[in-house]
């Protein structure tokens, strides 16, 4: 490095340049900076199944005195490795101008050291002075699995019944390993071997690394009273190993190993393996059926005590034999029985293929085998019995009721036939409409099939219509139908259904009506029958009037469920002033009064001795509103009479003599 100075001559008179000068100085550069890293510590952290000769880790100084000079030039070089290293692993610095790079000959062992401080030096050339600095790299190496786990032990009682399959551990297998603990190189795996029919499965226990086996499927004391198994055992991670077999002064060293990142000639070493007994312990087996599910077809409609089936049982037992009695399982319509010694199955009533125990055609049947062991077992046979159909079901129709329209045309509706039994019993159908009072108003359009038409004519009058329909299936078997046609008026309402809601509505109203009209003439009656329940009778002639229906009699004899009554003065006070309130309302009315025979018939009933209390037969009633106006509604003959029931409150005089049973002594005066 220089410095670069201008030198000027200049007139003093005029300050003209005269001479100008240039002058170069160079700096001569000595040692006064050491050089530098850059940084002052380096980790990295190195798998142990590293191999030698790999990239470690780098380090890269630099120095600000003049370069390619021995001030600016510097060497690299390892001061000391902490802990020292063992025979068969040596660190080792190259450099390639400014960085250096660190690697490794032999083997890494991870169980020997986990960490090695390695200090690096880097110093100029100064020829007076030398400067230099240092740095710092920590290597920390990766425990990896350099060690197999190695069996020590096993606790448990090794056996189990036969057909056991609870969650229970046989036996526990205990291993040691050398790699650190908790880590993929330390966690064991075991594998079984000879278990040909899968029934075991061993699991690692995370906490101790040991071995637990279990029973996957249950194990058979008659295959065999002991299995034999060998389990091996492996890391998770993957097996290596290294070997120093030579130290070349030049180059890197001679080196086998397997697995890891290379494999130089060393075979993969047998897993460590142990062998495994486990004892079945014999237990009372269940009976089974050599053939657990048997079929049979039978016609359905079979006789009571049909043979069907008969299911035998066996023992598999070795130390003992047992008998079995056979029962009865699942029979939901309790058709079958079954044979306690024997196992023969018979029918106890009709199989009916139509049946809703029956499923596509099968009926399914359970019997149990129950032996005499200890503690006792059970063995299950099913039997599915095959119905055959037969044409024991007739036709017949979804619907029966329908509605139809008036209408100058023909109008139409679907019949819709079903069959219970199955092809060839039931369908197509043929329909026919039985009577002659049919013909040009009603047919079946076509006269076969599933789903028909019944064709009305328009000749066909509104109004309710009875009609004779009979069905016959593909074997000419028929059944005769009712059809319920109602034919109204659609132009007036959307249908006939609106029609019938109508009247409906109509008749409850009118209902209304006539039940209080019978509860009013009820009152009257029991009024009159506690006016004859009294202990003194005084005969009053009732009053004649022109046109009265009610009669004179004087036969009130109390009847036999009644006791004479005390007049009390409450009740006096409560007739006279309900006699008092009629009165007056008589009095406007007078003149007025009807009343029908009816009235006097119960009368003479009620002096009947039993039939104080009347026998009230039910009679039909209709409402239908203003016929004039209301042209949906058909008329309604009632074969009964009539009874208005405004005729009750217009009994004028006759009424006193009913009140004057309890209130005699003040009619006068009233």
């Amino acid at each position: 490095m220089g410095l670069q100075l201008t030198f000027e001559a200049r007139d003093t008179s005029n300050n003209a340049l005269d001479t100008r000068l240039g002058v170069e100085v160079e700096i001569l550069d000595i040692n006064d900076n050491p050089p530098v890293f850059q940084k002052n510590t380096y980790t990295v952290n190195l798998k142990e199944s590293t191999s030698q000769g790999d990239f470690v880790t780098a380090v890269v100084a630099t120095d600000k005195d003049q370069r390619r000079t021995n001030n600016g030039t510097f060497d690299l070089k390892m001061v000391s490795i902490t802990p020292t290293p063992p025979d068969n692993l040596e660190f080792f610095l190259e450099q390639s101008g400014s960085t250096g790079i660190i690697k490794f000959k032999g083997c890494l062992e991870h169980e020997k050291s986990e960490k090695y401080t390695i200090l690096v030096e880097a110093k100029d050339r100064g020829e007076v002075v030398q400067l230099s600095s240092t740095c710092t790299n920590i290597i920390n190496i990766e425990d990896g699995n350099n060690h197999l786990p190695v069996f020590t032990g096993q606790t448990g009682a090794g056996s189990i019944k036969e057909r056991d399959s609870s969650d229970v551990p046989i036996l526990r297998l205990q291993v040691s390993d050398q790699d650190t603990k908790g880590t993929e190189a330390w966690k064991a795996k075991y594998t079984i071997h000879g278990d040909k029919d899968q029934n075991f499965r061993i699991t690692t226990d995370p906490d101790t690394n040991e071995g637990v086996l279990f029973v996957e499927k249950p194990l058979d004391y008659e295959d065999g009273s002991q299995r034999n198994l060998s389990v091996s055992v492996e890391n998770e991670a993957p097996y290596f190993s290294c070997k120093v077999k030579g130290r070349p002064a030049t180059d890197l060293w001679d080196v086998v190993t397997t697995g890891g990142a290379s494999l130089t000639g060393l075979k993969p070493p047998l897993l460590p393996t142990r062998q495994v007994t486990v004892t079945v312990e014999d237990v009372n087996d269940p009976p089974i059926f050599p053939y657990a599910i048997k079929n049979v077809t039978v016609e359905e409609n079979v006789e009571e005590g049909w043979y069907l089936e008969t299911f035998t049982a066996i023992d598999l037992d070795r130390s003992h034999a047992n008998t079995f009695k056979y029962v009865k399982g699942k029979d939901p319509c309790d058709c079958v029985a079954v044979d306690a010694m024997t196992g023969k199955i018979t029918t106890t009533k009709i199989l009916d293929r139509e049946s809703p125990y029956v499923k596509d055609n099968v009926y399914q049947v359970t019997v149990f085998a129950i032996d005499d062991g200890q503690p006792p077992m059970t063995g299950t046979g099913t039997l599915n019995i095959q119905l055959k159909d037969q044409n024991d079901n007739l036709p017949e129709l979804e619907m029966a009721t329908m509605d139809m329209c008036l209408s100058d045309e023909h109008s139409e509706v679907n019949i819709t036939a079903y069959d219970l039994d199955g092809e060839p019993y039931s369908g197509p159908f043929y329909f026919q409409l039985q009577g002659d009072d049919v013909k040009g108003k009603w047919r079946i359009d076509p006269d076969s099939g599933y789903t028909v038409k019944l064709v009305k004519e328009n000749t066909v009058y509104a109004g309710h219509h009875d009609l004779l329909l009979k069905v016959f299936d593909l074997q000419g078997q028929g059944a005769l139908h009712n059809l319920s046609v109602t034919v109204c008026d659609c132009s007036r309402v959307a249908s006939c259904r609106m029609r019938r809601v109508t009247g409906t509505k109509i008749g409850e109203s009118a209902v209304g009506v006539v039940l209080a009209a019978m509860l009013l003439l009820l009152g009257v009656v029991l009024l009159a029958l506690l006016m004859t329940c009294k202990r003194d009778l005084k005969l009053i002639p009732v009053d004649e009037i022109s046109g009265e229906h009610l009669l004179k009699s004087n036969i009130e004899i109390p009847g036999t469920d009644c006791k004479a009554v005390q007049k009390s003065a409450s009740m006096r006070a409560s007739v006279r002033s309900g006699y008092s309130k009629y009165s007056s309302y008589q009095e406007q009315q007078e003149g007025q009064f009807q009343r029908g025979t009816s009235l006097r018939k119960r009368m003479y009933t009620l002096q009947v001795k039993g039939e104080e209390l009347g026998d009230y037969a039910p009679h039909p009633y209709a409402e239908e509103g203003d016929l004039e106006t209301d042209l949906q509604l058909d008329a309604i003959s009632i074969p009964e009479t009539l009874f208005d029931q405004d005729t009750l409150l217009y009994l004028g005089p006759r009424f006193n003599t009913l009140a004057s049973f309890c209130n005699t002594p003040d009619l006068s005066a009233s």
